[in-house]
């Protein structure tokens, strides 16, 4: 992996579902260390870019983790370059528990029983309502514990690069306040992880980001 190449590159990125064109040449930038907004009203395309760029989807056109093409990867070996994926409906095991679904992906990558469980307490030390929250089903959580409890599953792998698509969807005021905290916190505690974070509201990314993307109807905006 090049250290100096950007943390994510997407260039000319087309996406076709069921035959409609939903992303056009969309490109993209987040650098090592940054922490960059991609906004849009529902349905711009927003969703559709984060799942193109994990391989969740086909796609066509250009996307470079560390400077490595990684188009051919499947989204298991994206994960283990070190890519955190945080989806909007949270994706948790419900009858597993916190402390389980934080562990899986890890385990998932292949990471040592000692690495998963040192990163296991670093991410409890970012976020500690997860360890009280760690022996219980996640399928009991509120919205907000399933959100932080999807962002500390997301940290266990994504050392590199973490997506995270709208993380304030359906959040109290409160709960919203403290996840931006969270996401603060994490700026100080890894300067080199990079960030991309998608969200329809541009006011909410005002003092985590460093540069916004516009997306309309599937291409990126000036």
């Amino acid at each position: 992996m090049n250290r100096a190449a950007p943390a994510l590159s997407v260039s000319g990125l087309d996406v076709s579902l069921a035959g409609a064109s939903v992303l056009r040449r969309v490109s993209l930038e987040v650098r090592n260390g940054q922490s960059v907004g991609l906004v849009g009203h529902n349905g711009a395309g927003k969703t559709t870019t984060l799942r193109a760029v994990m391989g969740l989807i086909p796609s066509r056109g250009h996307i470079l983790m560390g400077g490595v093409p990684v188009e051919a990867w499947e989204p298991a070996r994206r994960a283990r370059h070190g890519t955190g994926y945080v989806p909007e409906d949270r994706r948790l095991i419900a009858t597993l528990t916190v402390a389980e679904n934080l562990r899986l992906p890890a385990e998932a990558c292949g990471a040592p029983t000692a690495e998963v469980e040192r990163r296991l307490k670093a991410i409890c030390a970012l976020l500690p309502e997860l360890e009280v929250l760690a022996p219980r089903p996640a399928g009991v959580l509120s919205g907000g514990q399933q959100k932080m409890a999807a962002l500390g599953r997301a940290l266990m792998i994504g050392e590199r690069l973490l997506l995270l698509d709208e993380p304030f969807q359906g959040l109290a005021p409160a709960v919203a306040r403290r996840y931006a905290e969270t996401l603060a916190s994490l700026r100080r505690h890894r300067p080199d992880t990079a960030i991309l974070i998608t969200e329809s509201n541009p006011a909410l990314l005002v003092s985590l980001v460093e540069r916004v993307y516009t997306i309309e109807r599937g291409e990126i905006v000036p």
